[in-house]
């Protein structure tokens, strides 16, 4: 992490790592995800929630290699950890397309609702590009700052899918990273081309906070026991305080119900 990167983080928000992933990572997941939507047909995402004008994957994690080692990237991961903390957790890893002829986005939300404590931050999202993300197809739109201000999108906007006067657009190449402090404001704008747009994201949290999807009791056995420590760590599959917190709590979409 440059300086530079720590200071965008901490006053903007957000930072976009361009083609850190690499060709091959980028062509793994990619590939991965699409024969997934293959496999899992009308069950595609239903480990977490579906969402109207997108498809989405969810639990990958347990569905292949390129996934497992994507969410331990360094140069990624250590922006999270600038976020969250040192002894930061996983908390979920999804895909999305966004559906290609669609009007309508998502609404601008935080995820989770998740709202600073008095610790300070807990969520971080990473958004891998896995398709250029360009004005036209569904990029995410974010509201610089945003992540200071400790308020809900929903709880101040009369209409949190109109146009805010001081969004940007997430515009990058394939194979780009952008790493975002969770609690600005942002949402998916809609795909007004006539192609899908792929992304896939990894989520994370502080250790204090339950996992939006617990992975001990998502990953098969065989997962489990074949992940290096860091990855256990990274999961809290060794963890009863996320035990105790992910089986107890009640966890939420920023805005899907």
């Amino acid at each position: 992490m440059t300086p530079q990167q720590q200071r965008q983080l901490d006053e903007e928000g957000y930072v976009v790592l361009e083609s850190i992933m690499g060709d091959d990572l980028l062509r793994e997941l990619r590939s991965r995800i699409l024969e997934l939507f293959d496999e899992e047909g009308d069950r595609a995402g239903h480990e977490f929630r579906t969402e109207e004008h997108a498809h989405r994957l969810a639990n990958l994690v347990d569905k292949g290699d390129a996934f497992r080692r994507a969410i331990v990237l360094p140069a990624v991961l250590n922006l999270v950890k600038h976020v969250v903390g040192r002894d930061c957790k996983l908390s979920s890893v999804n895909a999305r397309s966004a559906d290609p002829g669609t009007e309508v986005g998502q609404p601008l939300h935080i995820d989770m609702g998740a709202i600073p404590d008095e610790k300070g931050y807990w969520v971080c999202n990473t958004v891998w590009l896995l398709d250029d993300f360009t004005r036209d197809n569904g990029p995410t739109r974010m509201i610089p700052g945003s992540h200071k201000w400790g308020t809900r999108p929903q709880d101040m906007l009369s209409d949190p899918y109109a146009a805010h006067p001081q969004e940007i657009l997430l515009i990058a190449p394939a194979g780009s990273v952008a790493v975002m402090n969770a609690h600005m404001w942002h949402g998916g704008t809609a795909n007004r081309t006539g192609s899908p747009r792929l992304a896939m994201h990894a989520f994370y949290c502080r250790r204090d906070k339950p996992q939006q999807q617990y992975q001990k009791q998502l990953l098969r056995p065989e997962v489990q026991t074949s992940v290096s420590p860091e990855l256990r760590s990274l999961l809290a599959l060794d963890d009863p305080l996320n035990d105790e917190l992910s089986t107890t709590a009640t966890v939420k979409s920023g805005f899907l119900k």
